[in-house]
């Protein structure tokens, strides 16, 4: 399932281990005993067969050839089944035809990936919670540095570091609280048989579907969704979301690592050509994740469109596209994590580049003191009359201010001694990143 070399930039060390072929082959065998296990405890095989079964191990499996084989069947389940029945004829032959007892092939596939999905999640949880950490010490410890924002790319009035990644922090966590409710939802066995009613059991069905949830500590629906992947659908569109936020955070991160902005750098990669630089090497992990969600979110959504009972291959396109989603999700959060822990910043370049604008960022603040006495339009063109002329004079834009008496006359001593005073404009920045701290922890 990984690819190592192709793609290492799209999973993690844990996730490509979860995905792995004897991990999966885990899972497939893993489903396969649990529903031996609940039949012979409900009277429907005997209990030699279900022991038989729970004998065989995932080295008996050969990965390649099943593999091949399922390019024919259209899924990995029929030659498993296969494989698993000729391994249970060799510990016991009678136990051999109670292998995949009332089941189908979907049921083993939907449920073996939905429990590698909630272990996928419960890894990238770690990273996510250590990300948390990271960016609420981050902006505790910058609330106070301030910078220019930067709207449309060009400079605004200044906000504080602080409040910046207060908004990253905000942001991760309430969408990483919407994964977690998705994937919650989502956790629930498939079991249905050939075609959704279990009929192959009589009216043991159900006894047999609930038993078996509670033996892989999943949920049991109202009825098989085989034909239905909202569940999953609404999964994976909560972890592209959670991949977008992050991939957000990445390229603020990514633009203020700029020579010419300079204001926070991550610990970051080299280049193989020139020394002197350090990349943006986590960001752009998190970037490229975030570029390739929309499509796999596309081809879930695309995999909702179902024929009948059972789909000839959405379902099959399904899943793929499911296990890749959650390897980069994970790839993302796992390198925004580092870039958080490791990023250095540097409130005196921040400085430097509020004083290069000369003051133009504070023209807002000058047009809202003037337009109470001549109202907003008025001061506006005022405003825009002292910019015009600090430009041509190279001189700063308090100083052109103070030279224009139209202007000077409608503000206060205390607007004109604080033209030039970033921290005096930064409205309600600290209360807005401590409600943001505090939402984001969920108090």
């Amino acid at each position: 399932m990984a690819r190592r070399l192709t793609d290492p930039l799209g999973t993690t060390g844990a996730l490509s281990a979860l995905f792995s072929d004897s991990s999966v082959l885990q899972a497939l065998l893993d489903v396969e005993v649990a529903l031996t296990r609940v039949q012979a405890r409900l009277g429907l095989i005997p209990q030699a067969a279900a022991d038989a079964i729970g004998k065989v191990s995932v080295a008996s499996f050969d990965a390649e050839a099943l593999a091949r084989e399922a390019r024919h069947s259209g899924t990995i389940a029929v030659p498993f089944v296969d494989a698993l029945t000729a391994c249970v004829r060799a510990i016991d032959a009678g136990a051999a035809g109670f292998v995949h007892w009332g089941a189908t092939s979907q049921d083993v596939v939907d449920t073996a990936f939905v429990r590698l999905v909630n272990r996928a999640i419960d890894a990238i949880d770690e990273d996510q919670r250590a990300l948390a950490g990271a960016l609420r010490a981050l902006s505790d410890r910058h609330s106070g540095d301030v910078m220019l924002a930067r709207t449309l790319l060009q400079p605004a009035p200044p906000i504080t570091f602080g409040l910046k990644v207060a908004g990253w922090y905000a942001g991760v966590q309430r969408s990483w609280a919407r994964v977690v409710t998705r994937r919650r939802e989502a956790l629930v066995i498939q079991f249905g048989g050939a075609s959704g009613t279990m009929a192959a059991l009589d009216e043991r069905g159900l006894d047999v579907a609930e038993a078996l949830a509670r033996e892989l500590n999943l949920s049991c629906p109202d009825a098989p969704w085989h034909s239905y992947g909202d569940r999953l659908a609404a999964m994976v569109a909560a972890s592209a979301i959670y991949t977008g936020v992050l991939g957000k955070m990445a390229r603020d991160i990514s633009l203020l690592m700029q020579a010419e902005v300079g204001e926070a750098r991550e610990a970051g990669g080299g280049s193989s050509a020139m020394p002197h630089k350090r990349n943006p090497a986590g960001c752009a992990v998190a970037l490229a994740s975030a570029a390739r969600m929309p499509a796999l979110m596309s081809t879930i959504l695309t995999c909702l469109v179902q024929e009948h009972e059972r789909a000839a291959g959405t379902w099959h396109a399904e899943w793929p596209a499911i296990i890749e989603a959650m390897q980069v999700m994970g790839a993302a959060a796992e390198a925004m994590r580092h870039v958080a822990s490791g990023l250095t910043v540097d409130p005196a370049r921040m400085r430097a580049n509020l004083d290069a604008t000369n003051g133009a960022i504070f023209a807002e603040r000058i047009v809202m003191r003037a337009g109470r006495a001549v109202g907003r339009d008025a001061a506006a063109s005022m405003v825009k009359a002292a910019l015009e002329k600090a430009q041509e004079g190279g001189t700063s834009f308090g100083a052109a201010v103070r030279a224009m008496p139209e202007l000077v006359m409608q503000l206060s001593a205390d607007d004109l001694r604080s033209l030039d005073d970033s921290s005096g404009y930064l409205g309600s920045a600290e209360t807005l990143r401590r409600r943001l701290l505090q939402s984001g922890s969920g108090s």
